[in-house]
């Protein structure tokens, strides 16, 4: 692995922060897509000889990826399996699953971040009233993030607030559609943790 390992610290040397291009119609606040992600890094790695890719695996809830550096020499990096679960059974569902799902798997295996953290900001929906005649949807990556905090929730404790985040936001902008997959991720991860309890006691 030597061969890699220099190679990756030295491409690392050159990453760039994903730069917030995206925004959120939800929220005052803008995000890192994809795309902003794999530019960050891309070039560093390639002029480094290494390239990288996303292995998927069956999984029956969501998205299940790792990613993996492959270096010209042969020798490879693998960087752990991050699931996602879908936020509906559908194509859409399992499509924002695997473009959120590769997003933070290559974050997290290059050691990067957005430009800024407005964490905290993106929490809080934005107070101005949005205009009847104008509706406004919560993006499939917003939902998305979501539904995974709803369904990361330990406790019910846990799940009434990130339900309630959730749930909110998606009130604001009469995203009736998103109110009903927050619900039924909350009921979802509320059976699952009941059982949970159950089986502790």
């Amino acid at each position: 692995m030597k061969t890699i390992s220099a190679a990756f610290v030295k491409a690392k040397k050159a990453f760039s922060p994903a730069l917030k291009d995206k925004t959120n119609p939800a929220f005052r606040s803008k995000y890192a897509d994809l795309g902003a992600c794999i530019d960050a890094v891309d070039d560093a790695l390639l002029e480094n000889g290494i390239a990288f890719f996303h292995e998927t695996f069956e999984d029956t809830t969501g998205i299940t990826v790792e990613t993996v550096f492959l270096h010209e020499s042969g020798e490879t990096l693998r960087f752990g399996k991050l699931h996602v679960p879908a936020s509906k059974q559908d194509p859409q569902g399992y499509g924002s699953a695997l473009t959120y799902c590769r997003r933070y798997s290559l974050m997290a295996a290059c050691g990067i971040a957005p430009e800024d953290d407005d964490g905290n900001a993106g929490s809080k929906p934005v107070q101005k009233p949005v205009p009847k005649n104008e509706p406004i949807k919560l993006t499939e990556s917003a939902v998305a993030d979501f539904v995974v905090s709803i369904m990361d929730a330990g406790t019910m404790d846990d799940l009434k607030k990130a339900f309630v985040t959730a749930h909110r936001a998606a009130e604001h902008v009469a995203d009736a559609e998103a109110q009903v997959r927050f619900e039924q991720a909350k009921d979802k991860r509320k059976t699952a943790i009941q059982v949970e309890m159950t089986g502790q006691a």
